[in-house]
C-alpha cells in the first residue's frame, strides 16, 4: 500500500545531509532502507522491449562503402522498456507481476522465459500475433578484451499503433485483478502502443481509491496520467510536457513544482544527465537538487528505468523522499558503467553506498 509522504521524515533536509556528509550513520540510513523494501509488491505495466545487443571485433573497412566490418564475437537478449524496469525490481528485491504485449515470435518466447526465470509474474503477459515483439538491436565494436567500447548503429523492430481490442480487453481483465493485490504500480510507456486510454482509466481511479502508490515514467503525454503518484521525467520530457526549456537549477525547480500542480502528483523528480536529478514533493516547499556521481557512465541505456525502480521501492519502503532519490541517482550510475540494460541488485546497491562518497543533495 501507499506510504504517505506525510509520514515520511518532516525533516528532510537533514535527512538529505545526513547522506550528503557520508558519514556512517547516513550510509546506514540508506543501507537500511534496501532492507526495508524487500518482498514489496509491484506490478509493472508497459511497453515490452527486448533489448539485443551484438558485439564484433573491427576487421578491416568494407569494399562496398567506408563503413566498418565487425566479426561477430557474441550476442546477448536482455530485458527493456517496461521490461527493464520489472527486472531492476527484482534483483532489488521486490516480488514482480508484469503486464504487456509480445509478438508471436521467437524473441517475445525467449524474452518471457528469461523473465520467469528470473522470479517475475508473467501471467499478463499477452501475445498479439499482429505485431512483433519489439526489438532495439545495438551493435558494438569491441576494443581490447573485447570490452564494448563503441556503438556502431541502433535497429528498431517495432509496431507502435495502438492495441487491438481483442488484446486490450484480457489486459483490462487481469489488471482489474492485478491491482488488488499490489503496493505500487509502474506505469512505463514507450509510446509502443501499449499504454491505451483504457489500460490507463482501468489503472488510476482504482489504485488512487486504494491507496496504491502508482509511478509514471513516460516518454510524453503526462498529462494522460494526471493523479499518479510520482512522475519520473527526464528534463527533455519535462521540456516537452511544459512547452519551454529549463535553464538551471532554479529554472528546473520552477518546472518541477508546475507539473506537481498540473499533474495533482505528489513528487516529480527530474533526471537531469550529468547534472544529476531534481526532486520536488507535494508536503515541502523548494527542491533537492542531487548531484550526478562522477565515474564515467559507458551506456545510458535504462537508467531511467532503474531510477524508477529504486525511487519506488524507497517511497514504499517509508524512506524520506531525498533519500529515495539519492538511491535512485545511485543506482543509475551503477546502471550506465557497463554496456548494456543492466539490472541493479541491491547488494550491489549497499556495497557502492559503503565504499563511495555519495553525492551532495542542497535544498
Amino acid at each position: 500500500m501507499e506510504t504517505d509522504p506525510a509520514t515520511h521524515s518532516a525533516t528532510s533536509g537533514d535527512e538529505a545531509q545526513r547522506i550528503a556528509n557520508t558519514g556512517n550513520e547516513g550510509r546506514d540510513d540508506a543501507s537500511n532502507v534496501t532492507r526495508q523494501w524487500q518482498g514489496r509488491r509491484v506490478l509493472v505495466i508497459g511497453d515490452i522491449v527486448a533489448d539485443e545487443h551484438v558485439t564484433g571485433r573491427p576487421h578491416r573497412i568494407a569494399r562496398e562503402a567506408p563503413v566498418l566490418v565487425l566479426e561477430h564475437t557474441g550476442s546477448t537478449l536482455n530485458p527493456g522498456g517496461a521490461t527493464n524496469v520489472a527486472a531492476n525490481l527484482v534483483a532489488l528485491g521486490a516480488r514482480v507481476a508484469l503486464a504487456g504485449v509480445v509478438g508471436d515470435d521467437q524473441t517475445g518466447r525467449e524474452l518471457v522465459i528469461g523473465l520467469r526465470d528470473r522470479g517475475m509474474d508473467v501471467a499478463g503477459v499477452m501475445v498479439d500475433p499482429s505485431r512483433p515483439t519489439t526489438t532495439k538491436t545495438r551493435i558494438w565494436a569491441a576494443g581490447a578484451q573485447q570490452q564494448a567500447q563503441q556503438l556502431v548503429v541502433r535497429l528498431d523492430r517495432l509496431d507502435n499503433r495502438p492495441l487491438d481490442p481483442a488484446v486490450i480487453t484480457p489486459l483490462v481483465a487481469y489488471l482489474e485483478h492485478a491491482i488488488l493485490e499490489t503496493d505500487a504500480i509502474v506505469i512505463s510507456d514507450y509510446e509502443n502502443g501499449v499504454i491505451h486510454p483504457e489500460i490507463i482509466e482501468a489503472c488510476l481511479p482504482v489504485a488512487r481509491a486504494r491507496g496504491v502508490t502508482v509511478v509514471v515514467d513516460a516518454h510524453g503525454g503526462l498529462a494522460r496520467f494526471r493523479g499518479a503518484t510520482i512522475f519520473t521525467p527526464n528534463q527533455p520530457e519535462a521540456e516537452t510536457e511544459l512547452g519551454h526549456s529549463l535553464t538551471g537549477d532554479a529554472g528546473v525547480e520552477t518546472g518541477a513544482r508546475t507539473l506537481l500542480d498540473r499533474l495533482d502528483a505528489k513528487a516529480i523528480l527530474i533526471t537531469r544527465g550529468q547534472e544529476g536529478m531534481t526532486l520536488v514533493t507535494r508536503d515541502r516547499p523548494g527542491a533537492f537538487h542531487i548531484a550526478a556521481h562522477t565515474m564515467p557512465a559507458v551506456d545510458p541505456t535504462g537508467a531511467g528505468d532503474t531510477v524508477a525502480a529504486t525511487f519506488t521501492l524507497a517511497w514504499l519502503a517509508g524512506a524520506d523522499a531525498s533519500i529515495a532519490a539519492t538511491l535512485a541517482n545511485t543506482a543509475a550510475s551503477i546502471a550506465v558503467s557497463q554496456a548494456g540494460t543492466i539490472a541493479v541488485t541491491a547488494a550491489e546497491l549497499r556495497q557502492t553506498i559503503a565504499a563511495r562518497r555519495l553525492p551532495h543533495a542542497s535544498h
